[in-house]
């Protein structure tokens, strides 16, 4: 009975990995208009996708400290389909919230969103693990 008990438990853990959303994971930022970078991890959150800044950098690829550490920088993240996101991404280089479209491409995710009418590319982000 234990034995049933333990493959049961290792089947359950081993289908949720299965099913992981192809986004999760560490993902290094375009440099903002400052120059700097960061770590986003993007995790399920309720229904959706967030991801949380875990990691900055300045231009030269130091570790700094930031006031954004621990936010999330995108947040309502669904898949659309064929590797499209929707959402909500945050900027804090210029501290605004943008309706985000995220194309994912194998370890590359092109980056965008609008607010008011206004666009504006997040360049491509880069998976880290």
């Amino acid at each position: 009975m234990k034995k049933i008990l333990m493959t049961a438990v290792a089947a359950i853990g081993f289908a949720g990995a299965a099913f992981a959303d192809p986004l999760e994971g560490i993902w290094q930022t375009a440099k903002d208009d400052n120059g700097n970078f960061g770590f986003v991890q993007v995790a399920p959150c309720g229904a959706a996708l967030c991801g949380t800044l875990i990691k900055s950098f300045d231009t030269n690829g130091n570790e700094i400290s930031s006031n954004f550490t621990g936010r999330n920088i995108i947040s309502e993240t669904v898949a659309e389909g064929g590797g499209s996101y929707s959402g909500k991404i945050y900027s804090p280089d210029r501290d605004k919230t943008y309706t985000s479209s995220l194309e994912l491409s194998g370890d590359r995710l092109a980056v965008s969103g609008c607010v008011f009418g206004i666009c504006r590319s997040g360049g491509t982000w880069l998976r880290v693990q």
